[in-house]
């Protein structure tokens, strides 16, 4: 080593010099009689130095060997490290599956309350609705999604189950189950999928989730608003020896860029039903439309559907004023009752605890302006009404929400009223609590 050679060199250096200036060799060559006292402590001086020189030389030499033991434990081979080491990709794999994995879900208690003028005694209920749903991301591109919901899969309009049948077991239902896959602003679904489009209840309930294959298009512009466009291929029934009943669709809208304290938004629709096969469907698909003899329907569907919205932000965060406006024209109908419109208005959120809003909506569907069997059954007439309803809604706590709804409403015409009276207000009340995660 350089360093314990340097060392060596230095004491053996020191060593001939005290060899040198030993006391005989200073008493053999004094001839001028200088101080012996003088020479000694020069002697133990150097003495002190050669002391020195070897401490150092052991210091560096005990750190030397230090040194070579740190370098030959770093080069061996571990020995605990890799019965641990297994365990680290195991955790990542499990933390990775559970952030693909989205889970969410609701239940809703309600009470129910139909009072008539003339037509029927009142009648007071109980409903259950609970929804069960998972999205996975399989990777960047596919999502697979499925919910499980109670109610009767007979009825794609409602998912409530009245408690009833002598303590009879809830029926349940697999109400979506699709694959996605995106492609940036452009979204494909297919299977039983979720609803595509910019809606109301005047012409699809908010339960109608179509079998078939949609796109749903959005594009968000420089300014902050956004082009969307949305498409529907609606297998209604297929018939192995008829012709089948399908939907083809299309919506296109816009949504605007905050304008001071307003935002806006526009949709255009057109729906053309082509219903050659009805075998499957049951009274509670046909509602109040009008049919042939034969039992088919008497309308063909061919509905063009405008929307409207307007939302202001002038009352702060928790306040805010929507509007929408729905109109709706059959252009299939064989009757002159083929249009139907609505319009909402809203004031408040319910997103945080202690917050409040009230909704006030007004609607007309005269009898062969929607398809009955995917437009909303909030009430008991299908079609043919016209109708006010009255909603308040407030969270209690966290994803705890208390709901209270009045509709009261008529027939529209008398034609088509059936055993409803013209002129007999019917009135729903609606009292209910409904927590989700």
């Amino acid at each position: 080593m350089k360093f314990e050679d340097r060392g060596s060199r230095s004491l053996l250096a020191v060593s001939i010099l005290l060899a040198a200036l030993s006391p005989s060799a200073f008493a053999q060559t004094a001839n001028n009689g200088a101080d012996a006292a003088a020479l000694k402590a020069q002697i133990e001086a150097l003495r002190a130095e050669q002391a020195r020189i070897a401490e150092q030389q052991r210091q560096t030499e005990a750190k030397i060997r230090a040194l070579e033991s740190s370098v030959s434990a770093t080069n061996a081979p571990a020995k605990a490290a890799p019965a641990a080491a297994p365990a680290a990709p195991a955790q990542l794999a499990t933390a990775d599956a559970k952030s693909k994995l989205n889970v969410t879900g609701d239940l809703r208690l309600r009470f129910q309350g139909d009072y008539s003028d003339d037509d029927l005694p009142s009648r007071r209920s109980g409903q259950v609705r609970g929804r069960l749903g998972a999205t996975y991301a399989v990777n960047d591109r596919i999502t697979l999604g499925t919910r499980i919901v109670t109610g009767d899969a007979d009825d794609p309009n409602s998912v409530d189950v009245q408690m009833s049948n002598w303590d009879n077991d809830f029926q349940v239902s697999l109400d979506l189950a699709y694959a996605q896959i995106n492609f940036g602003d452009l979204n494909v679904f297919g299977g039983k999928i979720p609803q595509p489009f910019t809606r109301t209840d005047l012409v699809w309930d908010g339960d109608v989730n179509p079998q078939g294959l949609s796109g749903v298009y959005k594009h968000k512009l420089a300014d902050g608003s956004a082009l969307r466009a949305s498409g529907l291929f609606f297998i209604i029934d297929e018939a192995a020896v008829a012709a089948d009943s399908t939907m083809v669709g299309a919506q296109l809208g816009y949504d605007t860029a905050e304008i001071g304290n307003f935002k806006f938004d526009v949709s255009a629709a057109y729906y053309d039903y082509t219903l050659g096969s009805v075998a499957t469907a049951n009274s509670g698909d046909f509602r109040n439309n009008l049919r042939r003899t034969n039992g088919y329907y008497l309308s063909d569907f061919n509905l063009g559907d405008f929307i409207v919205g307007a939302t202001w932000s002038g009352l702060g965060s928790r306040w805010p004023v929507r509007f929408v406006g729905d109109y709706v024209k059959n252009f299939g109908a064989e009757t002159s009752q083929d249009t139907g419109y609505g319009a909402d208005l809203a004031i408040g959120r319910a997103s945080q605890p202690g917050d409040w809003r009230v909704t006030y909506g007004y609607s007309v569907a005269e009898t062969d302006s929607v398809l009955g069997a995917f437009s909303h059954d909030n009430i008991g007439i299908g079609t043919n009404y016209e109708l006010h309803g009255l909603t308040f809604d407030y969270m209690l706590m966290p994803k705890t929400q208390l709901q209270g709804i009045w509709y009261h409403y008529k027939p529209e015409n008398a034609l088509d009223a059936g055993s409803n009276a013209i002129g007999d207000w019917l009135d729903r009340v609606r009292i209910a609590v409904i927590v989700s995660f």
